[in-house]
């Protein structure tokens, strides 16, 4: 079933952040946390430090039905929060074709568009739309 959530980038602090909203919303981890650490070596990707590798790749909770999600910017990769990065609307439709047709749809020829794609977690992309808006696309082959 599709559904949309909201994603969320911190510079470091997205498990203190998520420890104090399971608390504000008497809320539970809705998957596993996974750290940077946790993600198999990636062809082309620089090693990573300790620290960075302790960083948190994905969290989420259910927040009134809605999937709240997040993950840690690395400064070590260029990564910089700045008002308009700090949230995304992540789309995750039931199929890759409308994965596909929702990239095409949506994207603006940005330059941090990332066209849908295997991951080892599932199909991924993302990119920005004309009004500036930044939207991500997964459909997942992990098993809740």
């Amino acid at each position: 079933m599709a559904f949309v959530s909201i994603y969320l980038n911190y510079m470091g602090n997205a498990e203190e952040a998520f420890e104090h909203y399971k608390k504000v919303f008497n809320t539970e981890y809705s998957t596993p946390l996974m750290r940077i650490g946790d993600m198999p070596d990636q062809e082309g990707m620089p090693p990573l430090s300790d620290e960075d590798k302790k960083k948190v790749m994905h969290v989420a909770i259910t927040v009134y039905g809605t999937q709240l999600m997040a993950t840690d910017m690395l400064e070590s990769m260029g990564h910089q929060l700045v008002l308009g990065n700090n949230i995304t609307i992540s789309l995750n439709p039931d199929s890759k074709a409308e994965e596909d047709r929702l990239f095409t749809a949506l994207n603006n020829g940005s330059k941090n568009a990332v066209a849908p794609h295997d991951e080892f977690w599932g199909y991924w992309g993302c990119c920005s739309d004309k009004f500036g808006v930044q939207w991500m696309f997964n459909v997942s082959n992990i098993e809740k």
